[in-house]
């Protein structure tokens, strides 16, 4: 399975008709929809896909035609990101309509052609499973733990502050819990410890 970390955008025109293609992490799937409704006013359609993975790791898909034959957009999105072994991420694509009809077929292929070009300017990376995973350090241990999550390019979601320690708050696949346990528990005398 693959996904992607940044937005992609691709345009396609089908007789004076525009579609704009958007491929973006699940994470910003939603605040994206919002902001093209407000963006793109005048667009006729916000056709949209998504597939991800539940709390049971059971790949949950939808799709919308948003007015739009029954069918012949939404649905050819999700197929294509089905072929694609896409994962934690959606597609929306803004129709502006051109003043002529695609018919069934044409929509289909429209949508389904928007979708396609859009992954082909995506950047697919493999998709790994994270979990949550929240430690505390003393402050005097901050220095050295930012500059091993920096080196080694963890990424941390949060930091709580309380009065003697930081709490920090990342997701880790299994391989870069166990480098991170590996650095992290000779400092456990010093202050380190898992929540």
């Amino acid at each position: 399975m693959y996904t992607v970390k940044n937005e992609f955008l691709d345009k396609l025109e089908i007789k004076k008709s525009t579609f704009f293609s958007f491929l973006v992490p699940i994470e910003n799937f939603d605040s994206l929809h919002v902001s093209l409704k407000d963006k793109h006013p005048k667009a006729n359609h916000i056709v949209w896909a998504k597939r991800y993975l539940n709390e049971y790791e059971q790949v949950v898909e939808n799709c919308s035609d948003d007015g739009e034959p029954k069918g012949t957009s939404g649905p050819p999105v999700l197929n294509v990101m089905r072929g694609n072994e896409l994962i934690e991420c959606g597609i929306l694509i803004v129709r502006y309509f051109g003043g002529t009809k695609l018919g069934t077929g044409g929509l289909v292929r429209a949508y389904g052609g928007g979708a396609k070009g859009v992954i082909s300017e995506g950047i697919l990376i493999p998709y790994i499973k994270k979990e949550p995973f929240s430690f505390s350090t003393l402050y005097s241990l901050v220095p050295r733990f930012e500059h091993f999550l920096n080196k080694g390019a963890f990424h941390v979601d949060t930091r709580t502050y309380e009065s003697h320690s930081i709490v920090w708050h990342m997701s880790l696949s299994e391989e870069e819990r166990n480098l991170f346990l590996e650095f992290a528990t000779r400092f456990e005398r010093d202050g380190f410890k898992v929540l």
